[in-house]
């Protein structure tokens, strides 16, 4: 019999996997992984790591399943959280959920559960994996989940074949209200838990807080740029890929200070909340941060030029390649579908590959492309790559 540890997290999808994989007839065990001590900048009752335990062993215990512990914070601290300070303070927005899955569940916890005899590690991802032969070799596909409101594949957009190989996904074919009915009629704990929101394994925080805790505050202008600024902007040759995929920049005479922040690494593309200027006919949006000269640019209104560009590039050496067979070789281009965040629909677009960059450019303009996040693209659907935004 085949032994699997599941990622037990005290939720719904993680005890249903676990369910599942036990009536497949493998060897199950469930471990819990504590992977965050302190609780700065946590919004109090959103850090739930007790509950979630207790919630984890109570499962584990209704499955009649051992149940482990693992407390990889240490790990955790280093890999992915000093990561996204160090991300912040240059101006860029990093993805902790999908750092946490590259570094932390399919790396740190995999290998502790390799330790205690495992041939597999299973989560409650919505996604699927595929094992296919070609040249004699077996690869495994990264398939979205069948459910389009729960498609969790993004998150593992930077999982390699030798991850994928140990990987199982066992709710991948299921919506959501199927594995709450399963839940329920098991009488499992976890049936009517809500979902947990916030940065993976820190729970909800206040994120300037949060980050204070390393990054000074430091009082800086808020600026507006008129919608009317972009009209006199030169227009872009439509195959200057570089150009196509650059941010705007700004300087202080391009508008008016409208108000005060306490530091530029604070805020992202596309934010709204934060920012404390009242008095305007519609929101202000965020729509660069300029890190060097500590400067806030907002625009007026969801549908602002400012927020929306056609490109984005990425260094070579930030490309992920989920199947490294399918690599697009220097001085080719692909049709894929992509997104730029969790959830998104998919976007058609073309990738390219020149000497010294990707090259991410959609069919329409796409709003808050934000340095540091992750782009992932796929063929039908397949997640084939991934890699940071640059700018």
């Amino acid at each position: 019999m085949e032994r699997v540890v599941v990622g037990l997290s005290g939720g719904v999808d993680s005890s249903v996997a676990a369910y599942l994989l036990k009536q497949q007839g493998y060897e199950v065990i469930g471990m819990f992984m504590k992977n965050w001590h302190d609780t700065t900048g946590v919004l109090k009752g959103d850090c739930p790591f007790d509950d979630d335990k207790q919630f984890a062993e109570m499962v584990a215990r209704k499955l009649n399943i051992p149940f482990e512990f693992v407390d990889l914070s240490d790990q955790y601290r280093q890999r992915v959280v000093d990561y996204m300070f160090s991300e912040y303070s240059k101006g860029r927005t990093p993805n902790p959920d999908v750092l946490c899955n590259r570094e932390i569940k399919f790396d740190a916890f995999m290998e502790a559960a390799l330790k205690l005899g495992a041939k597999y590690v299973a989560t409650g991802h919505y996604c699927r994996k595929e094992t296919i032969t070609k040249d004699n070799t077996t690869l495994y596909r990264l398939l979205a989940g069948v459910d389009p409101n729960k498609d969790q594949s993004y998150f593992l957009c930077q999982l390699n074949q030798q991850q994928l190989s140990k990987a199982l996904f066992p709710i991948g074919h299921l919506h959501k209200p199927e594995v709450r009915k399963i839940a329920a009629e098991l009488g499992l704990a976890t049936a009517e838990r809500k979902d947990s929101q916030g940065i993976c394994f820190v729970g909800k925080v206040d994120l300037p807080v949060f980050l204070q805790q390393k990054l000074k505050a430091k009082k800086g202008k808020i600026v507006e740029i008129p919608a009317e600024f972009y009209t006199q902007l030169p227009s872009i040759n439509s195959t200057d890929l570089a150009s196509l995929s650059k941010p705007y920049t700004y300087k202080l005479s391009d508008g008016k200070v409208v108000g005060e922040h306490q530091g530029a690494h604070f805020f992202t593309i596309g934010q709204r909340k934060g920012l404390n200027v009242g008095g305007k006919a519609e929101p202000l949006f965020v729509i660069v941060t300029d890190i060097e000269n500590n400067i806030v640019y907002v625009g007026m209104g969801q549908s602002h030029p400012g927020l929306y560009r056609s490109g984005l590039s990425m260094s070579p050496n930030e490309v992920h390649w989920v199947r490294p067979d399918l690599a697009l070789p220097t001085g080719q281009s692909l049709q894929v579908l992509a997104r730029i965040r969790y959830r998104q629909p998919l976007q058609k677009a073309t990738l390219y590959h020149t000497d010294n960059a990707y090259y991410l450019i959609f069919d329409t303009p796409q709003r808050g492309i934000t340095a540091g996040q992750f782009a992932a693209w796929y063929i039908d659907d397949e997640l084939i790559g991934s890699g940071v935004i640059a700018e």
